[in-house]
């Protein structure tokens, strides 16, 4: 993942580092001078949150050095999730990539934000196993962008050969299809992988212990 991480960041990076708006790879609202400034601010603090995603992620770095897990993860969620996330909410507001799109960033935009905040402040009153299920799932949000493309790939063998049947032709209604589609999959995929896990990791009888608890 972590390989998948860099190269995505190689690639999709550059072109908003160059302030140039005519380098974009996605295509801006037209007569927006803000769409641009706002995706370069995206693109740059989500390479910050997907570099730092795969420092918290890596077991040995936790073991041997946990301050350094620490500061990572602080960049993480200040540095990176943060500015991220609520510069997506307005990249998301300005896409030309149809409704699908949008709906499906806000909502993975905001969920990203609540499970980062609701796993720092679980750090922070030192409660480190819910902390970590918690970052878990925020992990699993923001590794989702560059897995993102891989199901664009998929639903594009799917849609091609359907371009003049479904979607008469219109390569541009295709890609709304396609786009909209990969995404939503991206994260919520992830998300259930997560789960699962924490749920399979979680030891015997841990969720009926803390039922009498939750209900006070």
């Amino acid at each position: 993942m972590a390989v998948l991480s860099v190269a995505f960041i190689a690639f999709s990076a550059p072109p908003y580092l160059s302030f140039d708006p005519s380098a974009s790879r996605l295509d801006l609202q037209p007569g927006s001078a803000l769409h641009y400034p706002m995706l370069a601010v995206h693109v740059a603090f989500g390479s910050v949150a997907l570099l730092t995603c795969c420092l918290q992620l890596w077991p040995w770095l936790r073991r041997t050095y946990p301050a350094v897990h620490r500061t990572s993860g602080r960049i993480y969620v200040f540095a990176g999730v943060l500015p991220a996330g609520l510069s997506g909410f307005v990249v998301a507001y300005l896409s030309t990539s149809g409704m699908p799109m949008q709906a499906a960033t806000f909502t993975m935009g905001a969920l990203w934000l609540i499970f980062t905040f609701v796993g720092y402040r679980m750090a922070r009153q030192r409660r480190f196993a819910e902390h970590r299920e918690w970052m878990i799932r925020s992990f699993a949000l923001c590794l989702a962008i560059p897995v993102d493309r891989l199901w664009v790939g998929v639903f594009m063998a799917i849609a091609m050969p359907r371009l003049d049947t479904v979607y008469g032709g219109d390569h541009d209604a295709m890609m709304v299809a396609v786009a909209g589609s990969a995404f939503w999959m991206s994260w919520v995929i992830n998300l259930l992988i997560a789960e699962w896990w924490l749920r399979y990791r979680r030891p015997a009888g841990a969720v009926q212990s803390r039922t009498p608890s939750a209900m006070g």
